[in-house]
């Protein structure tokens, strides 16, 4: 459920994004393409930062389960597994959304050419689609292997 509610929150930031671009493309003030620029990074890092968090302890309340209650021990290898396969899309996902932001400043002060923030922002949104597809995939078999060790725990 906590990582259900994770990736809504990384759904969130991503349309935040598109609508900072929109913004910024309808010539809006700068203030608001700042601002809503601020707040989906934010929301952004907080999404995968804790999605980070959430693989980290649930592995290690698997990993006490099955030397606890001398469980299958291959479901360990699967808990690696997810954090290897999220991890480094999460990572380029923050760093590409963080250097499009603070270059962002670059720009804005007239020090950097627009096509390196415009650049920077497309390769963000599509590493964050990515990212999110594959957390998708990884929290819900990282929930249906914690729902399968909570039935062997009750039998």
């Amino acid at each position: 459920m906590m990582g259900r509610s994770l990736l809504v929150v990384g759904a969130l930031a991503t349309l935040g994004l598109i609508a900072t671009a929109v913004v910024a493309y309808l010539g809006q003030p700068i203030v608001h393409h700042l601002m809503l620029g601020l707040g989906s990074a934010l929301l952004l890092l907080f999404s995968h930062c804790w999605i980070m968090f959430y693989l980290i302890g649930t592995g290690k309340a698997i990993k006490e389960a099955v030397a606890e209650h001398s469980l299958d021990a291959s479901v360990l290898d699967k808990t690696k597994s997810f954090k290897m396969r999220s991890n480094g899309w999460m990572m380029i996902a923050m760093g590409l959304c963080m250097a499009t932001f603070i270059l962002g400043g670059g720009v804005y002060n007239n020090t950097l050419p627009k096509w390196i923030h415009h650049t920077l922002f497309w390769l963000t949104i599509l590493a964050q689609i990515k990212t999110l597809w594959i957390e998708h995939q990884v929290l819900t078999e990282n929930e249906r292997l914690m729902a399968g060790i909570d039935r062997a725990l009750e039998a």
